[in-house]
């Protein structure tokens, strides 16, 4: 069966804007439910994308969606349980379980759905552990599933490294927790490629896939990369379990949430793969694409803006 019609729930996302953008220029007919037109903006000008007001959390409101669709991209995660609809338990769990339900009622048999590296019924954190629970709905489902486990997502206007480099902007020392946490981060791109590229693949359906970028970190070389990148080096001082754990503690009590105690949790095990990319897709190098964004707010590239245009208004 030929897939033409997709709802991408989470799509005016990090990740999903770019399965949007995507899928259209593949000229699928994509719906994409918001709740926030204004964060979906950018979406509503693509052609064959359709941004509509809904409720994904609402079974009305899925099942009216979902009808005459032929596929979903469920792409839905919270990285901090904020309670309610933005907990661990209702955007992860709760909502995969509606998702499989709507599409049980109309008919819909494709259904591709986003996890995480790290997903497990009984690893450390909340977070991990409803991942896992959502997967599970999923297997046992009857739909034609594909599931993606995305290690730690990068690429412009990410919540992970420009997180770090405006840190650095304004702080004169860092102080690290988890510094020898092990990431294996993948550009947001190389994501939306996979999801994508799967979606329309006989041979994916049943099956899960590792998206893991060509290398290897600990959390301090991170930061110390993106120091470098963005010109804005800075002392990084790590600190043990116990203040690790103490600073995860204050942090979650700060608005915005920079970590929590379940972010703590989660970085005792590393988010590392085991597979290579799927699809022969090559994942890119981090150093080759994040100075893209990253060296844009260096103070040698802010003087150059500046001098660039002092010479055109002179």
């Amino acid at each position: 069966m030929e897939l033409n019609k997709v709802c991408v729930i989470g799509g005016s996302g990090f990740v999903g804007s770019h399965v949007v953008h995507l899928l259209s220029a593949r000229r699928y007919q994509v719906c994409v439910p918001t709740r926030d037109r204004e964060r979906a903006k950018p979406l509503i000008l693509l052609p064959t994308v359709d941004v509509v007001d809904a409720a994904v959390q609402d079974m009305a409101s899925l099942q009216r969606l979902l009808r005459g669709m032929d596929a979903v991209i469920n792409l839905v995660g919270v990285l901090h349980d904020g309670g309610g609809e933005r907990g661990f338990e209702a955007a992860h769990v709760g909502l995969t379980r509606k998702i499989i339900a709507a599409c049980a009622d109309t008919g819909v048999r494709r259904y591709v759905h986003m996890s995480a590296l790290g997903a497990d019924v009984d690893g450390p954190s909340r977070y991990q552990r409803t991942k896992g629970a959502a997967e599970a709905l999923v297997r046992a489902s009857n739909l034609d599933w594909t599931i993606f486990r995305p290690s730690v997502v990068f690429g412009r206007g990410d919540r992970f490294l420009n997180m770090f480099a405006q840190l650095m902007q304004t702080l004169p020392v860092m102080f690290l927790a988890c510094p020898r946490a092990r990431f294996q981060p993948v550009y947001v791109e190389d994501v939306a490629a996979a999801l994508v590229a799967g979606l329309d693949d006989l041979a994916t359906y049943g099956k899960t896939y590792e998206l893991c970028g060509p290398g290897v970190y600990t959390l301090r070389e991170l930061v110390q990369l993106v120091g470098t990148i963005s010109g804005h080096r800075r002392p990084v001082i790590g600190l043990g379990d116990a203040l690790s754990y103490l600073q995860a503690l204050a942090l979650e009590l700060l608005p915005g949430k920079l970590m929590t105690r379940d972010n703590y949790a989660s970085m005792s095990v590393d988010n590392v793969g085991s597979q290579p990319f799927p699809f022969g897709i090559q994942p890119a190098v981090l150093e080759a694409v994040a100075p893209a964004w990253l060296a844009a707010a260096s103070p040698r590239a802010r003087y150059r803006a500046y001098r660039d245009h002092a010479r055109r208004t002179a």
